[in-house]
């Protein structure tokens, strides 16, 4: 009955030869193969680009299982970028996977750039930021600024519960969420002039504070926020790759 059905045959309808020709020639990095990064992925995989590069240092954990699509009972205990990498195989096999096993600082981005691109043969069209870290946020904006690369970068999940309530805009444009509002102050100081975010206006859940007399919070994270958020950033990336729906 499906004999002759493809993976590709619903996105063709709706991206086109050409824009599905755009997307299996496409390379796509992506830092952090958490929440929102590994659910980007994977909707990356699916959607057919072609070469995609993915960088996370960390093992799956228990406390992952919850919201991330490469954690399970099963997977507990394994490389993040292991994991992905044998999802992306199984859902695309003609994909071109390029997985580096690093906690990207800023002292390290420069080289691991380099490295990246010269795995890619110099060529990146898009850069998902999907990693919790301010200061290596800020690094890879600046160098994505000065070397003029497409950029997305994940605003936080944490407490927050309402979907509908994430936008993508500029950093400038943000408002109401703790996390950007670090990244607008650093960027303006920084001369970082545009950064494309994905971003939640939603008042953030209160909760208990993590110790009698600390001011912080304990961070809770809903099992729908960063997939939603993984997915969304995936379909920006894939509408400006396709040159569809733009």
């Amino acid at each position: 009955m499906h004999e002759h059905e493809t993976a590709t045959d619903k996105l063709r309808i709706i991206m086109g030869d050409e824009g599905l020709a755009r997307l299996q020639a496409a390379t796509v990095m992506v830092f952090g193969c958490g929440g929102v990064g590994s659910s980007c992925v994977e909707a990356l995989a699916r959607g057919c680009i072609g070469r995609l590069v993915i960088v996370d240092k960390d093992v799956v954990a228990p406390s992952n299982i919850n919201r991330q699509a490469i954690a399970f009972t099963s997977t507990v205990g394994r490389r993040k970028i292991d994991v992905m990498s044998g999802m992306i195989a199984d859902i695309n096999p003609a994909c071109t996977v390029i997985a580096r096993d690093a906690f990207v600082l800023p002292e390290n981005l420069e080289a691991l750039m380099s490295d990246c691109f010269a795995a890619c043969n110099g060529s990146i069209d898009c850069i998902v930021d999907a990693i919790d870290t301010v200061s290596t946020k800020l690094a890879l904006a600046a160098y994505a600024q000065e070397h003029d690369i497409p950029l997305i970068s994940s605003m936080g999940a944490a407490n927050k519960l309402h979907p509908e309530c994430l936008h993508i805009a500029d950093i400038h444009d943000t408002n109401r969420d703790p996390l950007s509002r670090i990244m607008r102050k650093e960027c303006r100081r920084r001369g970082i002039r545009q950064l494309t975010v994905l971003y939640s206006d939603e008042e953030p859940v209160r909760t208990a504070k993590r110790e009698p007399g600390r001011e912080r919070t304990e961070l809770g994270t809903a099992s729908f926020m960063p997939p939603i958020m993984g997915q969304i950033i995936a379909g920006e990336v894939i509408r400006r790759i396709a040159g569809v729906g733009c």
